[in-house]
């Protein structure tokens, strides 16, 4: 009984160590926001007002760090998100789809950009990556449901098609490789997600 810890210590530790992880994580998306897309961890150290020690013995490597990172952009995006009433008429919903996964790609461009530079070294960039993708699947065979469900055969390759124009590598495409703005890209988006859903609904 001598060496057990009082719980009041112990809750206090746990929840030290909670706002310290947070303020890491945080000092790590502010870096990469402000352009810093390769921050270290001296850098991410430095902003988040700690040692370098104290950074990795909270993050044991920066794939967990990258794991950590990821979580508080989805958490963020969740924030943003609001659902789009599945009975509204198509056209409706597409708009309504094009403008959130717009708003969307606008909050998460930052980290975005800078998994695309490590991601090829990097599982757990990969696996944020994936899950971001997964979320978009999920939220496109919900909200257009009745369309695919007249896709028939093609149903698979249909949702496949309207992920891919709904997510990063598109966005990215229009915005930075074809510079269009944000109002552009996301008519572009409508209009592509739009068609696709339009010639299965007939």
């Amino acid at each position: 009984m001598g060496g057990a810890e009082a719980p009041g210590r112990v809750d206090g530790r746990t929840a030290r160590a909670e706002r310290t992880r947070a303020a890491i994580v945080e000092a790590h998306l502010a870096l990469i926001s402000e352009g810093d897309l390769r921050p270290t961890g001296e850098r991410i150290a430095e902003r988040a007002g700690i040692s370098l020690r104290t950074l990795w013995t909270n993050f044991k490597d920066m794939e967990t760090l990258f794991e950590a990172s990821g979580e508080e952009v989805l958490r963020q995006q969740d924030a943003a998100w609001r659902p789009i009433p599945t009975e509204l008429p198509l056209a409706k919903r597409v708009d309504a789809y094009s403008r959130q996964r717009a708003k969307l790609l606008q909050l998460i461009a930052p980290s975005a950009r800078a998994a695309q530079m490590r991601e090829p070294l990097s599982a757990q960039l990969h696996r944020n990556r994936l899950k971001h993708i997964d979320r978009v699947r999920d939220e496109v065979e919900a909200l257009f449901a009745v369309e695919l469900a007249r896709a028939g055969a093609g149903r698979e390759q249909v949702v496949n098609a309207v992920v891919a124009v709904s997510t990063w590598g598109t966005w990215s495409m229009l915005r930075d490789g074809l510079g269009l703005g944000v109002d552009q890209a996301r008519a572009v988006m409508a209009r592509t997600v739009g068609a696709l859903l339009a010639a299965v609904a007939d």
